[in-house]
């Protein structure tokens, strides 16, 4: 991969409230929310970075503040180039951003998914439903708190609840994370939740 190596002189000049962002593999910052769309036009505009790879969120857990941090990846078509730009919420409760969507049209269904995921909202997004979850979904499944097996919830049709009696149960996943065996055929090797049916009280089979 080819980096940048003036962006980071050129970043630091026209936004000095900009700092480096620890990363392996190309140039990141860090951008105060209020100026992280003005960063991004600048990258976009001045220094060619013309594409929105990704767009994504962290969330650093409900006991550190800033709780989530926003998270841009951009690509120069010209220079062939990767930066990554990230900016905290300044609200932990209530965390907002504004959209990006005036830049790159592609960052529509990425701020979706990032407040369907983490309850991010994206101040102007011009449609900002849920995009995988279903409208009146209580949680954002990709919080910390969320559990990994999920959270047994109302189905969103009343009258299938009324008909099957039952909700949408936590996945069977038996507080293990997901595994895969290599070398078996793939019909085997397909990741499924890990066996730990077993405990103290009950010994694992041999």
């Amino acid at each position: 991969m080819t980096t940048d190596v003036a962006i980071t002189t050129a970043v630091a000049q026209q936004f000095p409230s900009t700092t480096p962002r620890a990363s392996l593999d190309c140039p990141a910052f860090n951008v105060p929310a209020a100026e992280a769309l003005a960063l991004l036009q600048y990258l976009r505009d001045a220094q060619g970075y013309d594409f929105l790879m990704d767009l994504t969120a962290v969330d650093w857990s409900a006991e550190q503040s800033p709780r989530f941090t926003v998270v841009w990846h951009l690509y120069s078509s010209t220079k062939h180039c990767y930066v990554r730009v990230a900016a905290a919420c300044p609200a932990d409760a209530d965390p907002a951003m504004p959209t990006a969507t005036g830049l790159w049209a592609g960052a529509d269904w990425h701020e979706r998914e990032t407040y369907d995921m983490l309850g991010i909202k994206f101040t102007g997004h011009p449609d900002l439903r849920r995009i995988l979850m279903w409208d009146g979904y209580p949680y954002f499944p990709l919080r910390k708190e969320f559990p990994l097996a999920g959270l047994p919830t109302e189905m969103s049709d009343a009258e299938i609840n009324e008909e099957i009696k039952v909700g949408v149960i936590s996945a069977p996943m038996a507080g293990g994370p997901f595994v895969a065996t290599p070398g078996e055929p793939m019909s085997e090797a397909e990741p499924r939740a890990k066996d730990e049916a077993w405990n103290e009280k009950k010994e694992k089979p041999e």
